[in-house]
């Protein structure tokens, strides 16, 4: 079992009270005990090993006893640019990311997105939280606030992008789009994958990707429902790369 704990928490190492969501997991769901062991995560990239050192009738607290390497995180910086989805097919993709490993969601405004805005994004924070912790990362993705489509290449990135962009209308296989990726991929340089919303992407924000360095790419001969592109899109890419 594992649970995030902000680091400014961790650092008090005694006595580090959770708050309401995290105790009643451990006490009700888990059923741990005063002196259970636990892991914890402070969602930057560190694991540590703790011990439930009392439970009240709120709260539980728990003692840091020491930091402990865990090796889950990826080698890629995968930053998945989304076109906002309507319902809860959003909070499939935040959930499916983060357990494949991407260390940002980007949720974009695009010309054919349905939702064009949202207060969704501390509920999207709470469920990659939720799913780092169970999927074992150390690393919490970060989730943006929503962008308009033209703005992101000024807002997060005034320079040519490294990465694709997925449209069912023709492009490169993802083997021959990696080929020509102008930044070999690592830890430090973003790889972006733009994703639609339903609907896709119109030929002329197509056009403006490309204009920015991004590679026109296609998952195939199937027009695919969006949730599953950006999954499919970030495993294969994330298989691809890493391997």
């Amino acid at each position: 079992m594992r649970i995030f704990v902000p680091l400014e928490d961790i650092e008090k190492k005694q006595g580090i009270k959770l708050n309401a969501d995290k105790s009643h997991y451990l006490t009700s769901v888990l059923r741990c005990k005063k002196g259970d062991a636990i892991s914890v995560i402070d969602g930057k990239g560190k694991a540590y090993e703790a011990a439930i050192a009392d439970i009240s009738k709120e709260n539980v607290f728990i003692d840091v006893i020491n930091e402990i390497q865990l090796d889950t995180e990826s080698s890629l910086n995968l930053i998945l640019c989304q076109g906002i989805l309507k319902g809860e097919k959003m909070d499939l993709i935040i959930q499916k990311a983060t357990e494949l490993g991407v260390k940002e969601i980007i949720p974009l405004i695009t010309e054919r997105c349905i939702v064009k805005e949202t207060r969704k994004v501390k509920r999207w924070q709470k469920i990659a939280e939720e799913s780092a912790e169970q999927c074992g990362r150390t690393v919490i993705p970060t989730i943006h606030e929503p962008v308009e489509f033209r703005l992101l290449f000024t807002v997060h990135c005034s320079q040519q992008m490294n990465g694709f962009i997925f449209w069912e209308e023709g492009g490169l296989s993802l083997k021959d789009a990696i080929s020509k990726l102008a930044i070999h991929p690592s830890a430090y340089s973003p790889i972006y994958l733009f994703v639609g919303p339903e609907g896709g992407f119109t030929a002329e924000e197509v056009d403006l990707s490309e204009e920015h360095g991004l590679i026109k790419t296609t998952l195939g001969k199937r027009v695919l429902r969006a949730e599953t592109a950006a999954i499919a899109s970030v495993a294969l890419v994330q298989f691809l790369l890493e391997s």
